[in-house]
C-alpha cells in the first residue's frame, strides 16, 4: 500500500426503507481479488466523522482491507426522524443492513466481513455476530453491556431524574411530539447523558463535523434491559474484547465476561479511561492490536 491517505467514497443504502449514509475507505474496485471488509460502528450519539472513527477506517484501510463506517438513523447524514434519537432495534437492523451492502460490493470477499464496534457500537457487534455465523471476525472496543450501579459525577436524585425525562420523553415519541433533548456529555450534576470527568476533553474527542451534543434521553430506556454479554456465548468468529482499566462508563466486570463467555473470545486490557482509548496517542496502541487480531482472523477464514 502507498503511504498517502485510502481513497474515500461516499456511498448509500437503505435501512427499512431509509437512506443510510456511509464511506467507503480504501480498495477502488481494481483488486486482483476480493478482500477483506470491516464494518465500523460507532457509539452512543455518534457519528462516522468523527476522528476516532476515521482513524481506525484508515488503519484498516492501509492493510490493504475495505473499510465501511456509516450514521445510524436520524444521526448524521443518515435519514430518520426525529434527529439524534437512539434505538436499539433499529441499530441493530441498521448494522445488518451495512453488513449486506459490504457483502453484495464485487470487491468485498462476503466471507471475510468482520465487525468493530466501539461502547454501544461494541455492544452491538456483539448482538450482531451472535447471528451471524458467516463473519470472519470481531473487535469489540470499551462494549456496552449494561449500565453499572453508580456513575461517577451523577447522584442518585441526578439519575432518577434523568430516568424521568427519558419516560416522559418516551411519552413524547409516542404522541407524535419533539423530543426533550438532553446534553449528550456534560458536567457533574448537569442533565446529561455521560456525565464526570472533564465534559470539554471527552466533547474534544468525539466531535466530527455531524456530531451534535444532544440527544433524545428516550434511548436510555431501550439501553436498561439491553445485555449484549447474554449472547457472547453464541458467537462462532474470533472476538477481540479491549477494555480500559480505569473504565467508568463501561466497567471491567461488565465487560470482562464478554471475551469469557464467547468460545473464541480473547481480551486485551489497557491502563486507561474510556474516552482516553479515542485520543491519538493512545488510540494508535490499541488499533496496533486490532489489527494484528483482524490479520489472523482474516488469514484463518480462507
Amino acid at each position: 500500500m502507498s503511504g498517502g491517505p485510502p481513497q474515500r467514497v461516499a456511498v448509500e443504502f437503505e435501512s427499512s426503507g431509509q437512506r443510510i449514509a456511509a464511506v467507503v475507505y480504501g480498495v477502488d474496485g481494481a483488486a486482483d481479488a476480493p478482500v477483506p471488509a470491516v464494518l465500523i460502528c460507532t457509539g452512543f450519539g455518534g457519528t462516522q466523522d468523527t476522528p476516532s472513527i476515521v482513524a481506525a477506517a484508515e488503519a484498516f484501510a492501509a492493510e490493504g482491507w475495505l473499510a465501511m463506517t456509516f450514521d445510524y438513523r436520524s444521526f448524521g447524514l443518515s435519514a430518520g426522524e426525529p434527529r439524534q434519537v437512539v434505538s436499539v432495534p433499529r441499530q441493530l437492523d441498521d448494522i445488518r443492513a451495512a453488513i449486506a451492502h459490504l457483502r453484495d460490493r464485487p470487491e468485498v470477499d462476503p466471507d471475510r466481513v468482520a465487525l468493530w464496534g466501539s461502547s454501544l457500537g461494541g455492544g452491538h457487534a456483539i448482538t450482531v455476530a451472535s447471528d451471524d455465523p458467516r463473519l470472519a471476525g470481531v473487535v469489540a472496543q470499551v462494549p456496552f453491556n449494561g449500565f453499572p450501579k453508580h456513575v461517577e459525577g451523577r447522584s442518585t436524585k441526578d439519575a432518577y431524574a434523568l430516568l424521568w425525562i427519558a419516560v416522559r420523553d418516551r411519552v413524547r415519541g409516542w404522541m407524535g411530539r419533539p423530543p426533550l433533548y438532553v446534553k449528550a456529555v456534560g458536567d457533574a450534576g448537569e442533565r446529561a447523558i455521560m456525565v464526570g470527568g472533564d465534559s470539554n476533553r471527552t466533547i474534544e474527542v468525539l466531535t466530527g463535523g455531524t456530531w451534535r451534543n444532544e440527544v433524545a434521553p428516550r434511548g436510555l430506556l431501550d439501553m436498561m434491559a439491553y445485555r449484549p454479554g447474554r449472547r457472547a456465548a453464541r458467537i462462532q468468529a474470533p472476538l477481540l474484547v479491549c477494555i480500559g482499566e480505569f473504565d467508568r462508563e463501561t466497567q471491567g466486570p461488565l465487560t470482562e465476561p464478554l471475551a469469557r463467555d464467547a468460545p473464541r473470545g480473547e481480551l486485551r486490557s489497557y491502563p486507561f479511561g474510556h474516552f482516553d482509548i479515542y485520543r491519538p496517542e493512545i488510540r494508535v496502541r490499541v488499533l496496533a492490536d486490532q489489527v494484528e487480531f483482524l490479520r489472523r482472523a482474516f488469514s484463518g477464514s480462507r
